[in-house]
């Protein structure tokens, strides 16, 4: 049906010119990686039908033909806005970025990064300046902190306003109170802001000088001086000892072992646990003594410094020996900045520093994060400031513009200013610095740090969480579980047979008469004796055990004992080769679970170096293998292979281990293979399977003189490689199929369906390959056992992702798994469709992720969709995504503290993000909205009386309360059961956790929206008149005393409506309540001065006497009752016809 659909290229003029454009700039990119792309464009140029065809946006286009496909360019789909209507719709925005843009690109030019000739030991030497090599993680300086913390502030329109009323007051005409009636709540406000970035900003410089500080020692021609690592520069050559950070990205020049490999530690670059292997250059390691490095004139050639931690290009060329040796470096021969050594002491040469580092290249600037909440707060305040200009213009308006009419405007908005509330900012920060110390106590998640007490309701509002995968959802810990031969399988409770099977079948061997062939093979047929089956069962277990014991990349590692004292090198003849000393070392945990298990059943890995390895057998005889080739695996085979030569026979043999999916063509043919692996993969087993070939002398010997030749080769070096190596892969002995599983944490199952559950999506985002990333999601239950699973197939061009991506549009209800390659063409090209098709997947594994990939999968999600991403995460690569999230939470996890330190909440396990989110992050939210909603009433509802007093009194400009009525009102009188709102909850904790479907409500963001402000607004407008008409009513001949009762009338009602708003009480709600009030009444007989109207008070004092009368009382308490009652009334009403969600499960 697909292929029926015509397809027609939409190629307009401007498409063109672009492609002639591009092909342009690759011609013109001269001799370089530039010039080879060259040609592949042209090409896809001149067949770019597919390239400028667009992209399907619809399952209609199956049925109807006419709708094919949607132009795929959204410039075409959208009318382009022309003039005046471009500028107002937002053009003025884009004009003003684009040149304060300009403006800081004129000011700091970016310099451009170059390739480099380091000469060893000579930083002088160098053509150009490098920069420092100093950690810095501060967002200002001495100069700009200031300025910077002031900007963060008043770009929130609230204080902005704030501080323009304050200064206003410093006008004489316009003065209406006391100074400190506007200046003391901003002062406030400000003090804390400062005090709280200053904590923070002196202990980043604090950790910041903690590592710039760090001492190495460095080489030089008079021998060894120590520097600080702010110090080092590029052509230095530096000494890093075992357990110690490397500095700077360095080319490994010497080691102290004696392979001249060293492994080092690279879990704060790329987040995997496992070690790696790095092969000093080998002209230097060959070196006699270390000074030698000086006597020798040798260069090293590296190409500008780039993202990409996973690959180098570069040279080593030593000029004075004849003819010059030149040796080409790799990734290997690499030592990149952040990592640590683990094996050995290891001389580097700098290569690149400071900001050139591939780990700071990687890490993104921390940016400053403002809540959803906040958002809408700043603009319900923007619509309160307009509510405010057109109150002040008809005031002005029915005075008819008497007088100078321009200054009482200016009064009146003054006089109204209370609209918008100054105590709005103080009760949120206070609010959220109470949440967090809510989270920080909680004992259902111990040891969770609150790092950005900024953001708590952001928990409240997540639609996308991204988590990286190992050691978040799992331990790291990988154990044996499964060892399938075909007829019969083994599992954990059946690990002794194989015990005894590997026992018996290594005593055959030595119970064998000395004159015979020692070769174990023809001994075992000669043992006519045991039955048929059991012998080749015994046999094929032997074989099986004994590849799984050759064929990996690990090297044993003893500590030296306690006591030894001395370098390395001499410790080697001292070494302890008992088990309890011994670790296995490799770059994949995977590896080690194989080795540790062979162990168990009797075979053990006791030595290996490059050329050769051990094995010990049970009865403790030790097997010497000599290794002849090595074949790493790479993401692109999926195996690795070697070739031993068995000491003691030499047999030569070719084992093999890889993925299922690359190992099934090369096996000889069986039935079995592809389901058990299928059966494996659903338990969330990692399978390998295991086969060997034996090779005769004269086959090895053709196989590395075509090896070689293909390795010398300039053109293709890869593909003839593979070539050759494919040769040997031919009907190979199929011996077993392995089953490791890799831990999860615990809970990870059930946390993530209650965050399915929640509405929750979850992308996971990891660096690990693609097998495994899709069986830890299985596993997990990330991916549902009913869920099809659609892997994004590798693609490389346009053309390839656009017909993939119609592939994928087919599927419907299915997880997505794509690998970063894949993914970076399609983000090129197809952003937006891609983006669009993910959204509506269920579950999304990304794999072979980089650092700036996962940040850039999070921007990308923030863009397109508008709704509020999470990413949690636990090692240094996550640090860059946790930034780019709105909220970021690290996990205090094996792979050390970066994350958690970067992040904006720090969690110990991963299952504490579901009480985290479900309780925290709801009451967080609800709690804030309900505040900030009664803060902006409190400021409505004397407003209202403000207008009501002024329009009655011939629209006077003249305050209704004085100065320190005003203070006390937002303050002592009325703050302690406000703020005590941060107390309510709706919905207990265990509820919320139960049923995680209530989260779907908060998303929604309807505690906090135009609805409900102007519910707020109209309360606020009905209570305000009738406490001022009520007061002016019943108070005809006693007038003066109208501000004493209606600011009683208005205190009761504030508490009366605090506990109207209250859905759960607390007893400190009720202590605030009853302790405001006292305060209100104790100070009535103080502060009576203040209680006449307008600033002359009349000469009307309150005299206690008239307010102990019953009239006073009755009065005020009519107008309380009148001001209230209805609410009560409607609020109860409500709650019987249309309850709210969460109110059904708790009764």
């Amino acid at each position: 049906m697909a292929d029926q659909i015509p397809l027609y290229p939409v190629r307009s003029a401007a498409a063109a010119a672009a492609s002639h454009r591009r092909a342009a700039y690759y011609s013109s990119a001269g001799p370089g990686p530039g010039a080879d792309r060259r040609g592949r464009y042209q090409l896809e140029d001149e067949s770019a039908h597919l390239d400028e065809m667009p992209l399907m946006m619809s399952e209609e286009g199956f049925e109807n033909d006419e709708s094919d496909y949607h132009t795929l360019p959204r410039a075409r789909i959208t009318r382009r806005r022309r003039g005046l209507e471009w500028f107002v719709c937002g053009g003025w925005k884009f004009l003003c970025t684009s040149c304060c843009d300009w403006l800081i690109n004129v000011c700091q030019r970016k310099k451009e990064l170059k390739a480099r000739t380091v000469w060893l030991g000579c930083p002088e030497k160098c053509e150009e300046k490098h920069p420092r090599n100093s950690i810095k993680n501060q967002k200002y300086n001495v100069f700009t902190f200031i300025p910077g913390v002031l900007y963060e502030q008043f770009k929130f329109f609230l204080n902005l306003y704030f501080l323009v009323v304050s200064c206003s007051q410093f006008v004489p005409a316009l003065k209406i109170g006391y100074l400190y009636t506007y200046w003391a709540p901003l002062g406030f406000v400000l003090a804390v802001t400062i005090a709280r970035e200053a904590i923070d900003e002196f202990r980043r410089f604090q950790r910041d000088k903690e590592m710039n500080s760090q001492l190495y020692s460095k080489l030089t021609v008079r021998g060894k001086v120590q520097v600080k690592s702010s110090d080092i520069q590029v052509g230095d050559l530096i000494i890093v000892e075992k357990n110690q950070r490397i500095p700077s990205d360095m080319v490994f020049l010497r080691t102290s072992e004696k392979a001249g490999s060293c492994f080092i530690r690279t879990d704060q670059l790329d987040g995997e646990t496992d070690w790696k292997l790095k092969v000093a250059v080998s002209c230097t390691q060959r070196l006699p003594a270390l000074g030698d490095l000086f006597s020798i004139s040798a260069y090293v050639y590296a190409q500008k410094p780039q993202l990409d931690i996973h690959s180098f290009e570069g040279t080593f060329t030593r000029e004075d020996s004849d003819p010059p040796i030149h040796e080409s470096l790799s990734i290997e021969n690499t030592l990149w900045a952040s990592t640590v050594v683990a094996s050995g002491t290891v001389i580097g040469v700098v290569i690149y520093t400071g900001k050139e580092t591939r780990s700071v290249m990687n890490t993104s600037n921390p940016k400053n994060k403002v809540g959803l909440l906040d958002l809408e707060l700043n603009q319900l305040t923007k619509a309160l400031f307009l509510a405010l200009v057109v109150l002040s213009v008809v005031m002005v308006t029915l005075q008819g513009f008497a007088g100078p009419w321009y200054r009482n405007l200016f009064r009146f908005l003054l006089l109204f200013s209370y609209i918008i509330p100054i105590s709005l900012r103080v009760n949120l920060d206070m609010g959220k610095a109470a949440y967090g110390w809510m989270i920080m106590k909680d004992e259902n998640i111990p040891g969770t740090v609150v790092r950005t007490s900024t953001i708590p309701e952001e928990l409240g509002r997540l639609v996308y969480l991204l988590t990286d995968k190992t050691g978040t959802l799992t331990q790291n810990e990988m154990v044996f579980k499964r060892l399938h031969l075909g007829t019969v399988s083994y599992g954990t409770d059946t690990m002794d047979e194989i015990q005894s099977h590997v026992l018996n079948s290594y005593l055959q061997v030595h119970s064998q008469p000395s004159g015979h062939n020692p070769s174990s093979a023809p001994l075992r047929r000669s043992q006519s004796s045991t039955p048929k089956v059991k012998k080749s069962v015994s046999s094929r277990i032997h074989e099986a055990v004994k590849a799984i014991a050759l064929c990996h990349n690990v090297t044993p590692v003893y500590e030296a004992r306690a006591g030894i004292t001395g370098e390395t090198e001499f410790a080697e003849a001292d070494q302890d080769f008992s088990d309890e000393n011994r670790t296995y070392q490799a770059s994949s945990p995977d590896e080690v679970a194989l080795v540790r298990w062979t162990e168990s059943v009797g075979l053990t890995l006791v030595s290996r170096d490059l050329a050769s390895m051990q094995l010990k057998t049970p009865s403790g005889q030790v097997l010497t293998y000599c290794i002849l080739q090595m074949f790493p695996f790479t993401s692109e085979s999926k195996r690795m292979g070697i070739i031993v030569r068995d000491e003691s026979t030499a047999e030569i043999t070719f084992y093999m281990k890889g993925a299922d999916v690359a190992m099934s063509t090369i096996v000889q043919y069986n039935d079995w293979l592809e389901e058990e692996c299928g059966n494996m993969a659903r338990e969330g087993l990692r399978t390998l399977v295991v086969a060997k070939r034996t090779l005769t002398e004269e086959q090895y010997q053709d196989f590395e003189s075509r090896y070689s030749q293909a390795k010398l080769s300039i053109h293709d070096r890869a593909l003839k490689v593979a070539a050759v190596v494919e040769s040997l892969e031919r009907e190979m002995e199929l011996l077993c199929l392995t089953g490791v599983e890799d831990q999860l944490q615990a809970d990870v199952r059930p946390t993530l369906e209650m965050l399915r559950n929640a509405g929750i999506k979850i992308w996971m985002l990891t660096g690990d390959k693609l097998e495994t990333a899709t069986c830890i999601a299985k596993s997990s239950h990330l991916v549902s056992r009913t869920q099809d699973i659609h892997v994004f197939r590798p693609v490389t061009n346009r053309g390839e992702a656009h017909l993939e991506l119609n592939a994928f549009r087919r599927k419907h209800d299915c997880a997505l798994v794509i690998s970063g390659d894949s993914l970076e063409v399609c983000l090129r090209y197809y952003e937006h469709e891609l983006v669009e098709l993910a959204c509506q997947c269920p579950a999304v594994v990304c794999c072979r992720c980089s650092p700036t990939q996962k940040a850039h999968i999070v921007t990308l999600l923030r863009q397109h969709t508008r709704k509020r991403t999470c990413a949690i995460g636990d090692g240094g690569n996550d640090v860059s995504m946790i930034q780019a999230a709105d909220c970021g939470i690290g996990i205090e996890g094996k792979e050390g503290k970066q994350a958690s330190l970067a992040a904006d909440f720090s969690i110990t396990q991963f299952r504490h993000i579901g009480r985290l989110l479900m309780v925290h992050g709801r009451n967080s939210y609800k709690r804030s909205a309900a505040l900030g909603q009664f803060v902006m009433h409190r400021g409505l509802i004397i407003s209202t009386m403000q207008a009501v007093f002024s329009s009655v009194f011939y629209f006077a400009s003249v305050p209704l309360y004085q100065g320190f009525l005003m203070v006390g009102y937002a303050t002592i009188y009325t703050m302690f059961p406000v703020f005590s709102l941060v107390l309510d909850q709706d919905v207990k904790p265990e509820m919320a956790i139960l049923y995680p479907e209530l989260y779907k409500d908060l998303t929604k963001g309807r505690s906090l929206s135009f609805k409900t402000f102007l519910i707020w607004v109209l309360i606020s407008i009905y209570q305000g008149g009738i406490l001022m008409y009520g007061a002016l009513l019943l108070f005809e001949d006693e007038f003066v005393h109208v501000v004493a009762i209606s600011f009683t009338a208005l205190i009761l009602t504030e508490l009366l409506m605090v506990a109207l708003t209250i859905r759960t009480w607390h007893w400190l709600m009720v202590v605030a309540e009853f302790l405001s009030l006292g305060c209100y009444v104790a100070s009535l007989a103080f502060l009576n001065e203040y209680f006449g109207i307008g600033r002359v008070s009349f000469g009307a004092f309150l005299d206690v006497a008239f307010i102990t009368t019953v009239t006073f009382l009755w009065k005020v308490s009519a107008i309380t009752v009148v001001s209230c009652l209805p609410l009560y009334v409607l609020k109860y009403l409500k709650r019987k016809l249309s309850p709210p969600s969460y109110s059904k499960l708790s009764s």
